[in-house]
């Protein structure tokens, strides 16, 4: 992060900010070059399309887990050439648009970043002259391969990425377990939506395995992971990561029901039609009243519901206090972070970076 401390002339915080735009930047020209050469190459049509398709899904992403990523490289005090650190960072955008992709085909979700979803734009494009479920039956089918694809794709970038050993190694069993944890999380999460008893201790459990470690933590652990660190630089990773990304997902939560989707770029009713068992409703649930109780019981999980009846549902979490209990939880978790990194053995500059991507992921201004 050399280029970061020897900015002089700027404040930590700008310089911390320069650094995270120098950094999207150099991940976005890997991307677009990388995609690029696949659409010069593409044999077909079709596959050129697929290309395409990727490229517009890769737009607006927030990117963050790239960024943590590289930071954790500079927080193991990487140095030398970034090209293998902004691969490995890169190939983790690409295992994102995957999930997001294959996330939105579960979730029967119609909107993504402000824009139709993979699945309902493939629907538009169907072959067939029949329409209906023809269409979205290929919809379905042609998003599941084109997450597929960018599956694929992040191995390639990965594999074709020169990580010396056993740097290697440790990267890859990392990455193993960082897929299998999200893995997990995904199918606790499924067990667990439109179910009668929302559980907190359940809910905070898909938050650690489903967002904490695939959003923060692993991130953080692959990009150190390539300087070769010590083990109190993976353990100061994880005493800020994993409290970070609950926080972060404690924050997704509330902006999923009380945010519109001029903030989100998806609408806000999706969890209340599904019945996501978030910590949010296992708070509303554990602090109602009867009466209350029984109304989301009605309310939540009906696949025709209005933004009227939304309405009452919001209502009832914000008496019950269960909107400020999340909103507490979030702020504690916060201020864990953030204390993890005053003791953590990270180098001046990559701690501000670090103390700027926990602002920015709370109150998720990136």
């Amino acid at each position: 992060m050399s280029h970061v401390g020897h900015m002089s002339h700027m404040t930590p915080a700008t310089a911390a900010d320069a650094f995270l735009a120098e950094t999207r930047s150099r991940v976005e020209t890997l991307l677009n070059g990388f995609l690029a050469h696949k659409a010069r190459t593409a044999a077909t049509a079709p596959r050129k399309e697929l290309v395409e398709l990727l490229g517009e899904f890769l737009r607006g992403g927030k990117r963050l887990r790239p960024l943590l990523c590289m930071t954790g490289w500079h927080a193991a005090t990487g140095e030398g050439d970034p090209t293998p650190v902004t691969r490995l960072a890169a190939s983790l955008e690409l295992f994102h648009a995957f999930a997001l992709i294959h996330d939105d085909v579960m979730d029967a979700s119609d909107v993504r970043r402000g824009r139709p979803t993979v699945h309902r734009t493939l629907a538009g494009r169907s072959p067939s002259t029949r329409g209906g479920d023809v269409a979205e039956r290929f919809g379905t089918n042609a998003a599941i391969l084109l997450g597929d694809l960018a599956l694929t794709w992040s191995d390639e970038l990965l594999h074709t990425t020169d990580l010396p050993e056993p740097r290697r190694g440790a990267v890859l069993e990392c990455l193993d377990t960082m897929r299998t944890e999200v893995m997990t999380g995904q199918y606790l999460d499924l067990l667990t939506t439109g179910g009668s008893a929302p559980d907190i201790d359940t809910a905070l459990s898909v938050a650690r395995k489903k967002t904490a470690s695939y959003t923060v933590e692993r991130p953080l652990h692959l990009g150190a992971l390539l300087a070769d660190p010590p083990q109190s630089v993976l353990e100061a990773c994880t005493a800020y990561g994993i409290p970070l990304g609950e926080a972060f997902q404690l924050r997704d939560d509330l902006l999923g029901v009380f945010a519109g989707p001029g903030r989100t770029g998806k609408p806000c009713l999706d969890d209340l039609r599904d019945g996501k068992n978030t910590v949010l409703l296992s708070l509303a649930f554990a602090r109602a009243t009867p009466a209350q109780a029984d109304r989301l019981r009605a309310l939540v999980g009906r696949p025709g519901l209005t933004e009227e009846t939304a309405g009452e549902i919001r209502a009832i979490l914000t008496t019950t206090g269960a909107r400020a209990g999340v909103e507490d939880m979030i702020n504690a978790r916060h201020r864990q972070a953030l204390s993890a990194l005053e003791t953590a053995p990270f180098p001046p500059a990559a701690t501000q970076v670090l103390t700027q991507l926990a602002d920015k992921a709370v109150l998720r201004a990136l």
